[in-house]
């Protein structure tokens, strides 16, 4: 549990090398993003109250067992007038290490942004 939001706990527990492997995850909301930080960690299984289409796709692709309560085309960003930039960082990628690499830049970028 954590009070980071989006995939920002996910990220820290990778960065902290936790052995995450075998383990089940839940969120509210898993996009492509999450799902490729998922398959990076070795999680074995996933609940997302609303999963994205391509999140499906990357949990589907590397047979990880998952349910939902709900699908959406893609996830929405937070004002709701766009994609999520974590999901458009990880548009074109499709290796876990290639995604975790890009979150982590596009993370630390927005977070460099806050207060400007």
């Amino acid at each position: 549990m954590s009070d980071l939001r989006g995939i920002a706990p996910m990220l820290s527990l990778i960065g902290e090398g936790k052995d995450l492997r075998g383990w089940s995850a839940a969120d509210v909301v898993v996009g492509k993003a999450a799902a490729l930080l998922f398959v990076y960690a070795g999680i074995a299984e996933v609940y997302a109250g609303v999963l994205s289409d391509k999140g499906a796709a990357v949990l589907e692709e590397r047979g990880i067992p998952y349910s939902c309560g709900g699908r959406a085309p893609y996830i929405v960003n937070r004002q709701g007038d766009g994609v999520c930039p974590m999901e458009r960082a990880v548009e074109k990628i499709f290796d876990p290490a290639e995604a975790l690499s890009a979150l982590q830049t596009r993370l630390a970028e927005l977070r460099g942004g806050q207060g400007r």
